[in-house]
């Protein structure tokens, strides 16, 4: 940050910057996370960030591979592009490496035998002064071998490992673990320099790590590990150790994967095994011609997150930027990798610090609450269409019956998830489903009333309520699709089911009923909008709205 802090930058200024460089990096972590869980293909998820705590919180519904999600959220998309070196280079070290561990490992077990016999000297003599004080203690003999016989078991691998494999192993403590690539006393070509099984690669590691051991090797020398078992491995159980080469100064990759513009799935001519193909910026072709025009016949690593995923040799200079990553991959995992380079390289990392696994039958309690009140809800606007229009009150609820069953199938044909907001939105869709009917049937008493007949009274009742229908739930589905576009998670779930429902209720309210009374017509059989009760309902009622303007822009503005 040489641009931003100098040296002669105030100290507030410095946490000033800090503060504004952490800010950012939570903020473009908070993006890059959005942009892979909205590739994942969760239905419905909730993405958020936690005031200024630099947490984030994600919820996802539905998911049935919880490890494929963690490491989704918490890898780093560290790619980088290293050189390598051949195993013909590395062996001799490996060898002395092998040699040297040896040799540490017998003067550890020089001071080992000397620290035992210096414990059965003690144990000896305590066992003589336990029989002079005890005539029936146990014999200084019998003591000393006891002691000798723990000591000897202790100093022994307590596992079942024969005397030629235990003695294989003292003498090649390093390729007792690590099988060199060699075939029939040759060193293979290449950038693998051994073979080990998985269990064995942090023991190797370690080994390798050791201060001593890490003074044999070239300085720009660093042991990686395949991601996946060598192909050639039936059992799966076999990694290869890749010998990369550091030959930068600052001893970092020479292309990293900021560069990668683009990353998508693909399977090659013949439809096998899936990659990954990459496309780089123009500075990222620039360097890549580069370093593949100085390594031809050599084999660049491509590495991600520490791991190898592929190191195929170069046949000769790559311009244009485009690349591919094998690595014997499933489609998941193609699709997976493709994906994180695509959405962006974390700027910090993600660590998991809290983690919950909601089973359904916690929520099941809330989701049926929910439903019982959508059920009563529906019940209610049934007896309430019956009770006030009578024989067109039926026709309406067969309307609202087709209405929840195109409602239903338009959201399992989308793949929208039933959360509670969205039970709330099928609630709210209800009630405005016959606001449509209301509208109409009104309408149409309105006309019977002036002594219209009943064909041309339904005819001009639904021509003269359009305008308000469509007034009414075009705003509506202007306010659901702001809040579906800007909103997150359960908004999202609201406002879908909000939407889908005010245009299934506007189709079915206007066409089915509409149908069903053209049938009725068409057999001159009589359609009733009233009865008794509500034939006269707020009929005589003389309410100067016009008058109360002002004191209701008041409470408006107030409001």
């Amino acid at each position: 940050m040489r641009e931003k802090i100098k040296p002669e930058t105030s100290d507030e200024e410095v946490i000033k910057v800090i503060r504004a460089e952490a800010e950012s990096a939570v903020a473009n972590s908070f993006n890059v996370l959005r942009n892979r869980i909205d590739r994942f293909g969760v239905t419905q998820p909730n993405i958020q960030r936690i005031g200024n705590t630099g947490r984030i919180l994600v919820e996802l519904p539905g998911v049935k591979e919880p490890e494929r999600v963690r490491k989704l959220l918490q890898g780093t998309a560290s790619l980088e592009f290293w050189t390598t070196y051949e195993n013909q280079e590395i062996y001799p070290y490996l060898a002395e490496a092998n040699t040297l561990l040896r040799r540490m490992g017998e003067d550890e077990e020089a001071e080992t035998a000397a620290t035992a016999d210096a414990a059965a000297v003690a144990a000896e003599a305590a066992a003589v002064a336990a029989e002079a004080a005890a005539p029936n203690a146990v014999a200084p003999e019998a003591a000393a071998e006891a002691a000798q016989d723990s000591t000897v078991q202790a100093l022994e691998a307590a596992d079942s490992l024969s005397k030629d494999e235990a003695a294989f192993i003292k003498a090649n403590p390093l390729f007792a673990y690590l099988s060199p690539n060699q075939s029939n006393g040759q060193l293979m070509q290449g950038a693998c320099i051994g073979f080990a099984h998985y269990k064995d690669t942090a023991k190797i590691n370690k080994m390798l790590a050791l201060p001593q051991v890490k003074a044999l090797f070239p300085s720009e020398f660093i042991p990686m590990w395949t991601v996946k078992a060598s192909d050639w491995d039936k059992t799966g159980s076999l990694f290869e150790l890749v010998a990369i080469k550091a030959s930068s100064r600052d001893g970092k990759a020479p292309l990293d994967g900021g560069v990668v513009s683009d990353a998508r799935v693909s399977y090659g001519n013949t439809g096998g095994a899936p990659s990954v193909s990459m496309s780089m910026n123009a500075e990222g072709a620039r360097v890549w011609a580069r370093l593949t025009a100085d390594n031809i016949g050599k084999q660049i690593a491509i590495v991600l997150d520490g791991m190898v995923y592929s190191y195929p040799r170069v046949n000769g200079e790559i311009s244009g930027g485009n690349s591919e990553i094998t690595g014997n991959f499933t489609v998941t995992e193609a699709e997976d990798l493709s994906n994180v380079l695509k959405s962006g390289k974390l700027p910090a990392p993600a660590t998991i610090v809290q983690e919950q696994v909601v089973g359904p039958s916690l929520g099941s309690e809330s989701i049926n609450a929910g439903m019982i009140s959508f059920v009563i809800a529906f019940i209610l606007v049934l007896i309430y269409m019956l009770i006030f229009y009578q024989g067109a009150g039926v026709a309406a609820n067969i309307a609202l019956l087709c209405n929840v069953l195109f409602l239903f199938g338009s959201l399992v044909s989308f793949g929208a998830v039933l959360t509670l907001p969205g039970i709330a939105g099928l609630v709210l869709t209800m009630g405005m489903a016959v606001d449509a009917n209301v509208i109409i049937y009104e309408r149409i008493k309105e006309e019977l009333r002036a002594g219209k007949a009943l064909r041309l009274a339904i005819k001009d009742g639904y021509n003269n309520a359009y305008s308000a229908i469509i007034d009414g739930n075009l705003t509506t589905i202007i306010t659901g699709i702001v809040l579906f576009a800007f909103g997150s998670g359960p908004v999202q779930g609201f406002a879908t089911t909000l939407v889908i429902g005010i245009i299934t209720s506007m189709l079915t309210s206007i066409f089915i009923t509409r149908l069903i009374f053209e049938a009725k017509l068409a057999k001159n059989k009589n359609i009733t909008f009233d009865n008794s009760i509500s034939r006269n309902f707020l009929k005589n009622t003389k309410i100067d709205f016009v008058k109360a303007r002002k004191l209701c822009y008041g409470i408006s503005l107030a409001v």
